[in-house]
């Protein structure tokens, strides 16, 4: 839990990774053969094995926000960095990378008819821009707070989207002993932005197979949409989303695979979203991909949960498709 709680802490938006990569730099060096870090700052671990390259591949990035404007009386204006819900913001707590932190809320004028992030702006206590531009930057970015917390068997946290699938993926490599093929643990950069780290990833490993973690939305809250997926009956294999379908191949490997490790798992096919798998498909020739993903509420908020069975569903079924191997 205490490596889980370090990765999700770790500054990390779109495009700053930087802190993300060197905690799961330094908690799997000594289980791989070979560490990367190509231009786009993704990590590549390499640990060597006979037959075909597998590649499994999970997200470091974060939601946050980008300082576009500083006013006179000291508030800061601000764009989204990925997928950031204005109702998710409204007096959210922020922290900047050089560990300032404010609050963002809103315009009252109009608020009930208008509340996008334009009319939006961060509160860092500042009372004039003088004293402000002393703080932060134009091009600063900030990431939302969200303490982690533990409810029974979930977990509630900022950044479970995807530093969970970071952590599953990191752990599964701890527990493998015997890799039944040339595996590649890769965590990429910048998949909010539209899965930019993932294509240069795949680029540069050159996968026969592929297999992103991520998380999916669920529909077992009150009133949710309408989606055949809750928390704590297994991770997902992902048939299908907005960004991919999985290859035959892949679901004949995840469904053997799944089976092998004795784990509960759920079928998903949604209509919406995309992963890194929509990106690492289409490189090369093309690869084999599939997505697995952990059941999560909350998606994009700071406290985005999910279930610790889960979770450790989630890691027994990539060690058993690690050890595996691929035809």
């Amino acid at each position: 839990m205490e490596t889980l709680k370090k990765i999700i802490a770790a500054f990390g938006p779109s495009g700053r990774e930087d802190a993300v990569r060197e905690v799961l730099k330094e908690e799997i060096k000594q289980y791989v053969d070979e560490i990367k870090i190509d231009n786009m700052g993704n990590l590549i671990c390499h640990k060597k094995g006979e037959g075909k390259r597998l590649m499994m591949a999970a997200r470091m990035d974060e939601i946050g926000v980008i300082v576009t404007y500083i006013d006179d009386k000291g508030f800061v204006r601000f764009a989204a960095v990925g997928g950031v819900s204005p109702f998710n913001c409204i007096n959210r707590g922020v922290r900047f990378e050089n560990g300032l932190r404010g609050v963002i809320s809103y315009e009252t004028k109009n608020a009930a008819k208008d509340c996008g992030l334009d009319k939006m702006y961060i509160d860092i206590g500042a009372a004039s821009r003088e004293e402000a531009e002393e703080k932060v930057k134009i091009g600063d970015m900030a990431v939302f707070e969200g303490e982690f917390k533990t409810m029974g068997r979930r977990a509630a946290s900022k950044t479970m989207d995807d530093r969970i699938g970071c952590y599953a993926l990191l752990a599964a490599v701890k527990r493998t002993e015997k890799f039944g093929c040339d595996f590649y643990a890769v965590f990429t950069t910048q998949e909010e932005l539209g899965m930019r780290g993932a294509k240069v990833a795949a680029v540069n490993v050159k996968p026969d197979m592929a297999i992103a973690i991520d998380v999916s939305g669920v529909g077992d809250t009150p009133e949710s949409r309408i989606v055949d997926l809750k928390l704590g009956a297994g991770p997902s294999i992902k048939i299908k989303d907005g960004s991919y379908i999985i290859h035959p191949k892949s679901r004949e490997f995840m469904f053997k695979c799944a089976k092998e490790a004795g784990i509960d798992y759920q079928v998903e096919a949604a209509s919406f979203g995309g992963t890194d798998t929509g990106a690492i498909m289409l490189t090369g020739a093309g690869v084999a991909a599939a997505t697995t993903s952990i059941p999560c509420r909350y998606i994009h908020s700071p406290q985005e949960t999910v279930d610790l069975d889960d979770v450790e569903n989630e890691i027994k079924f990539l060690k058993q498709m690690i050890e595996s191997g691929i035809e």
